[in-house]
């Protein structure tokens, strides 16, 4: 009977001390504010007053780590990973944002841009936490790729406006990447829980 809840003790403790570092390790960003100013300001401007400007900071963590120098393997930059091509289409689009990829001010404020054309994409009936997953995982996986997984999953007979039915079915679509994307969209839900 010792050994046996010595095991069980081990696993807790394990557990307990791996829990900080994936769970609540975001508090760090608190701290840092110097970009809330924009994310404030893009986020009223395109989602309205009540909306809450975290998402945003949680969704640029999750890109950049709030990093404007940051640029991926596939040429994405600044802190909303950005494509150039895609960045001078929402300047196009938007002849507010001026600037390069690479000033945050811009990048934060076409990211949000972005984030908003795909927000009323996804505006059937559907939770507003399902509808934020879908925006983050389009603006992660690509629209198209969220389009194909619907069809999918109505396929098979589930609620293609749910998020559970796109993380479940995302893997005939985009394969491994499926991982990275359903992983994209916790982590902001993480991140998002832990700031103030």
């Amino acid at each position: 009977m010792g050994n046996f809840s010595l095991k069980y003790i081990l696993i807790f403790l394990i557990l307990l001390l791996s829990c900080p570092i994936s769970s609540f390790g975001y508090e760090r960003y608190n701290r840092v504010t110097k970009y809330d100013s924009y994310f404030k300001k893009y986020s009223k401007h395109c989602f309205g007053p009540g909306f809450d400007w975290r998402y945003f900071k949680s969704q640029a963590i999750a890109e950049s780590n709030l990093n404007s120098d940051a640029k991926s393997h596939v040429g994405a930059k600044g802190i909303m990973q950005i494509m150039p091509k895609t960045f001078e289409e929402i300047k196009y689009k938007h002849p507010s944002i001026k600037g390069s990829t690479l000033q945050p001010k811009w990048n934060i404020a076409a990211g949000i841009y972005y984030d908003r054309n795909i927000w009323k994409l996804w505006k059937a009936k559907r939770p507003f936490m399902d509808r934020l997953a879908f925006m983050f995982g389009s603006y992660n996986a690509g629209k198209g790729n969220i389009l194909k997984t619907q069809k999918i999953a109505k396929s098979k007979g589930m609620d293609p406006n749910i998020w559970s039915s796109i993380k479940k079915n995302l893997i005939n679509v985009t394969g491994k990447h499926s991982k990275e994307t359903i992983g994209y969209v916790d982590k902001i839900n993480k991140v998002k829980g832990v700031l103030k």
